[in-house]
């Protein structure tokens, strides 16, 4: 039997059943973390997300930070771009972007023979002025490089969210990722996607915004 559930009670509903299955498996979120966690099952209907996403110790407050000072936020796909709430970006100053079609991007990559995520990881590098949070969602090079950017200093993120998708190198970039210091928010494994990435961006902000 269908569920009568009006229109702009949909995603409260949804919520709901969420939280029921979370708790019939006996698990308890952390207050902080689950927002982010919960929204991200609600993006993808996947509860594994409650083991494989990870956390460093201060990404969340250090995320909140960044985001009320009008962080910069750089994706590695125009899906993930797109996913993102821009009523709540606006309502908090910031700016989001991906560079992966940008002309110069294109350039640089077929210049130095590297992908177009390569040379997006190096444009954010030169952003300055605001906190830059960097969410990739699928391309593993965008993350492979941006820790080399980090090793060598050029690049300072607030917030690392890694959750590319797939099978080559998604594991260890990850896991470069999560080895590097920075703030990051991360799931392990093989899944993820543009759309958890997103959904990871909108969590935090809504966090600030509703």
């Amino acid at each position: 039997m269908l569920e009568y559930v009006r229109p702009e009670d949909i995603e409260k509903r949804s919520f709901e059943i969420i939280s029921g299955e979370i708790a019939e498996r006996g698990v308890t979120l952390d207050p902080k973390l689950a927002p982010v966690i919960m929204r991200v099952i609600h993006t993808t209907a996947d509860f594994d997300y409650l083991d494989n996403l990870k956390f460093s110790e201060n990404a969340v407050d250090t995320a909140l930070k960044a985001l009320k000072e009008g962080a910069y936020i750089v994706t590695d796909t125009n899906m993930a771009l797109s996913g993102i709430n821009k009523t709540a970006l606006s309502r908090l100053g910031c700016e989001a972007y991906c560079f992966m079609a940008d002309n110069d991007v294109a350039q640089a990559a077929k210049e130095n023979g590297v992908t177009r995520a390569c040379a997006s990881a190096e444009k954010a590098s030169r952003l300055s002025g605001k906190p830059i949070i960097l969410v990739s969602g699928n391309a593993p090079t965008f993350l492979i490089r941006a820790r080399e950017l980090m090793d060598s200093g050029e690049l300072a993120p607030a917030l690392v969210i890694a959750m590319p998708v797939g099978f080559v190198n998604v594991v260890q970039s990850k896991e470069l990722i999560m080895a590097s210091g920075a703030e990051y928010i991360a799931a392990r494994g093989r899944k993820g996607g543009s759309n958890a990435a997103a959904a990871v961006v909108n969590a935090l902000m809504y966090m600030l915004t509703r």
